[in-house]
């Protein structure tokens, strides 16, 4: 394009050239044909080089794309040779693999079938010897038999001669030797039965005496009698105001929320807490530690800390029972026997603490079961549940022990467990062998010098017997009985008693009392009437 664009400049030029030579003179013409020249010269070097650049950079650009096609066409073989090399190397280790595996099952038959092939031989050569065992027994058979036919051969002739002698047929004969010796096996067996029974006897009761020392020896624990009261120490006189409070309020509200007596006297430094439920006296022990600790002391505050104290001791009474059927390697055991476990703790029995009797009562079983080659889990676990029927706040017109059994039965304990509880005081029939090792037991942990008190337990349920019967009037919300029975304190509905009804109330409560109960003394009763307005300024 370039060349042609020069050819037309020249043209051009000379043209106009030819047509100035018309009107100039010779040099003028010559000067512009220069002109025309230099300048065709001047473009066409120019266009030349822009040709040669093109070329130039079409080559480049030729170049690069070949380049970068040979790179792509290696990058693809180069990915195609790994594929394959990967596919190759799987292959091969699949086969590998495969191989592998025939081999080694090969290896198993080939074992499979040496261990046949040497089992065959072995029985082989015991049918081989099993024949000639066969043969030599039936030579044998063979000579008993004419052994034996030469044997009655030989008994009939002796038994001819001694018919001929003695003047007696054998028939006779053998009735009067049958008969003489069943009277001479009579004696030696009646002889027989009588030394045994007699010697039975008495190794029976040298075992029981063993096994019931060893048993005692070997399950030794302290013995307390339980107290009604505890006494509480203080770091000052002083505190004791503050515990009354303004006009008693205080130590009302105690005894209200806690059901214990709070006794103030001339002691130094004490007070004590009289109640005859051991759980509300550790609350009302345990409450007043805080408060006294705490420092503030007022109604709603002794409402809140005997709340929160009540629930910590529950926890802590389950806790007590996880710790004892742990220590006593006891397993399996529904969560709420666990619970009436832990609550032993606080109940009495006679004066001796139940959960340590029951303790004591379980090792004994299980020493015993073991003397005797029984289970001793399961006469542990019957000794430790035996008196768990005395444990539920709630009345019951069942026995202790009734109750006990109808409680393991209810939460999923062992026939004989729940047979060995309910029975420990014959009010049910003995139906497995567990079931007089825990009455025995039961017995000697009780029996101990000094280890229960029978007032205790006349006392407990005289105390219980007063609360039951003022609760159950209409519109009563509890009733405490303190000062040992001898003050029952009622504490009324406000919505439902008024302050005329509680008089009334007081009176019909008291000849109550006097007609269907039986106690020393007399028995003061105190209906407690309080009506709470309560509102909150926000």
């Amino acid at each position: 394009m370039y060349v042609i664009a020069a050819i037309v400049a020249a043209l051009a030029g000379v043209a106009v050239g030819f047509f100035i030579g018309k009107s100039s003179s010779k040099s003028a013409v010559e000067k512009i044909e220069a002109e025309a020249k230099e300048s065709a010269s001047k473009k066409l070097a120019d266009a030349e080089k822009k040709v040669s650049d093109a070329k130039l950079q079409a080559e480049k650009i030729i170049s690069d794309a070949q380049r970068n096609a040979e790179n792509n066409k290696k990058d693809k073989m180069l990915e195609a040779k790994e594929h394959f090399i990967q596919l190759k190397t799987k292959h091969e280790s699949e086969v590998l693999d495969r191989n592998k595996k025939l081999t080694e099952r090969e290896t198993s038959l080939k074992n499979q079938q040496q261990e046949l092939s040497k089992a065959q031989g072995e029985v082989s050569k015991k049918e081989k010897e099993v024949e000639r065992y066969r043969e030599n027994v039936i030579a044998q058979l063979e000579q008993l038999n004419t052994k034996r036919e030469q044997l009655e051969k030989s008994h009939e002739i002796f038994v001819q001669k001694l018919e001929q002698i003695s003047s007696l047929s054998k028939e006779d004969a053998k009735r009067e030797l049958v008969e003489s010796m069943k009277k001479a096996a009579e004696t030696e067996a009646l002889a027989f039965v009588k030394n045994s029974m007699d010697e039975a006897k008495s190794k029976a009761n040298k075992e029981a005496k063993r096994i019931l020392i060893q048993t005692i020896q070997r399950t030794a624990s302290e013995v307390t009698i339980e107290n009604t009261v505890s006494v509480f120490n203080l770091d000052s006189d002083e505190q004791k105001g503050q515990i009354i409070g303004r006009e008693g309020r205080n130590i009302r509200a105690l005894e209200a929320a806690t059901g214990c007596e709070f006794v103030v006297d001339d002691t130094p430094e004490a007070l004590i807490i009289s109640g005859f439920d051991p759980i509300r006296r550790e609350i009302a022990r345990l409450s007043l530690q805080r408060l006294v600790t705490d420092g503030r002391i007022h109604p709603a505050r002794i409402e809140e800390v005997v709340g929160k104290t009540t629930k910590q001791l529950n926890e802590h009474i389950l806790e007590i029972g996880e710790r004892t059927v742990i220590d006593l390697g006891i397993q399996g055991m529904h969560q709420e026997l666990i619970r009436y476990v832990g609550r032993m703790r606080f109940r009495s029995s006679y004066g001796q603490n139940l959960l340590q009797h029951s303790r004591e009562v379980a090792n004994l079983c299980a020493t015993m079961a073991s003397e005797l080659g029984l289970n001793p889990k399961l006469a542990k676990r019957a000794g430790l549940l035996h008196d768990i029927g005395k444990v539920p706040d709630e009345e019951s017109e069942l026995s202790h022990a009734l109750l006990g059994a109808k409680i393991c039965e209810k939460y999923g304990e062992h026939p004989s467990v729940i047979n060995a509880v309910g029975a420990h005081h014959d009010e049910m029939e003995m139906k497995f062998v567990i079931s007089p090792l825990v009455q025995i037991a039961d017995s000697i942990s009780g029996a101990r010098p000094g280890a229960r008190r029978e007032i205790m337990e006349g006392y407990l349920q005289r105390i219980k017997d007063l609360e039951s019967l003022a609760i159950s009037f209409e519109g009563v919300e509890k009733a405490y009985a303190i000062q040992a029975g001898r003050e029952l304190r009622v504490i009324v509905e406000a919505d439902k008693v008024d302050d005329k009804k509680s008089e009334e109330l007081s009176f019909v409560i008291s000849q109550k009392i006097e007609k269907e109960m039986t106690y020393p003394g007399q028995v003061k009763v105190t209906v407690i009437r309080e009506k709470r307005s309560v509102s909150v300024a926000r």
